[in-house]
């Protein structure tokens, strides 16, 4: 736990908990805003006629029954080439779009019978080896409601069925939001300057009975916990006059060192990669200074880092 300093301290304070006692630490009358949204068995391994390997990776689907995704190899991948899924389905090629991502078709199958025969569940570029059975449970989140994104979001895989039961019974309230997580949450930040970084644009929904508690719970003085970062930007994108809107929205919002929060009190997270936009955000929120201590003390703790990790709750 990373405890921020209060106004006009030097530093703040780490602590070490688990993640079961997280109901203990939030007040009752506080709102936890989480992810709803779930992973789609996105990426789909095959051939290309010359029967070298190739993969397709779904981002969303587009007009006419196409979809937006990444072929790999991309050099290889041009208009008018195909991916061989079996002997008679098969994706193709349409168009290129000008960020790189591809127009693509099914044929021989709808888009939802390839993913249901075809599709792997996409994880981290950095877990090298493939899905198991176990990670189409383990890469969800228990309160998983629709299919829309390439990659979890992770800091609410700790969450169980019984820590969502204590949280109720302590009067702590519960809103889902829906941001589709896409590929750009992995692209590390290579250029100099932050503000130089392209953000892929995550299509994100935020129903009206969400913005009304999130509304309401700051009109009473109380807190809003983001649970993840998917969740801060989709707060802070759609908080055009200080809360929040309801509605479809699409952000490509980058939070660095400097942002002015509008809505997020606390913050839930686990331990990101270096140069990521996500470490750039937890340092918005905590402090640059404060979350290098927070990762130099979870690095000497033997914490678990990215995906699969442990949490740490920014409050």
């Amino acid at each position: 736990m990373v405890q921020r300093p209060a106004q006009g301290s030097p530093s703040g304070t780490l602590t070490d908990s688990y993640f079961r006692q997280l109901p203990e630490l939030i007040p009752s009358g506080d709102l936890l805003v989480v992810n709803t949204t779930k992973v789609r068995h996105a990426r789909l391994v095959g051939t290309r006629p010359s029967g070298r390997p190739a993969e397709v990776l779904l981002i969303h689907p587009a007009a006419d029954d196409t979809w937006v995704a990444l072929g790999k190899p991309g050099s290889a991948l041009r208009p008018g080439k195909r991916v061989d899924l079996a002997p008679d389905v098969w994706i193709g090629i349409e168009r290129v779009l000008p960020n790189g991502h591809r127009v693509v078709r099914f044929h021989g199958a709808t888009a939802t019978e390839a993913i249901a025969q075809f599709g792997r569940v996409p994880l981290p570029p950095y877990i090298t080896r493939e899905p198991t059975a176990a990670d189409a449970s383990r890469y969800q989140t228990v309160y998983a409601e629709r299919e829309g994104s390439v990659a979890a979001p992770t800091a609410g895989l700790h969450f169980t069925a019984s820590i969502l039961e204590r949280l109720e019974q302590r009067g702590i309230g519960l809103a889902g939001i829906d941001l589709e997580v896409g590929p750009g949450t992995f692209k590390p930040v290579e250029q100099e300057f932050i503000a130089d970084h392209h953000m892929h644009p995550e299509r994100f929904d935020i129903s009206e009975a969400a913005a009304t508690q999130i509304t309401e719970t700051r009109r009473q003085g109380a807190k809003v916990w983001a649970v993840g970062t998917t969740v801060v930007r989709a707060l802070e994108s759609a908080a055009f006059a200080g809360e929040p809107e309801a509605g479809r929205h699409e952000t490509t919002l980058l939070i660095a060192p400097g942002y002015r929060f509008k809505v997020v009190d606390r913050l839930v997270t686990n331990f990101h990669l270096p140069r990521s936009t996500l470490l750039m955000l937890v340092s918005a929120f905590a402090g640059f200074a404060l979350t290098m201590e927070a990762y130099r003390h979870a690095i000497a703790q033997r914490y678990r880092f990215y995906s699969y990790g442990d949490a740490m709750v920014v409050m």
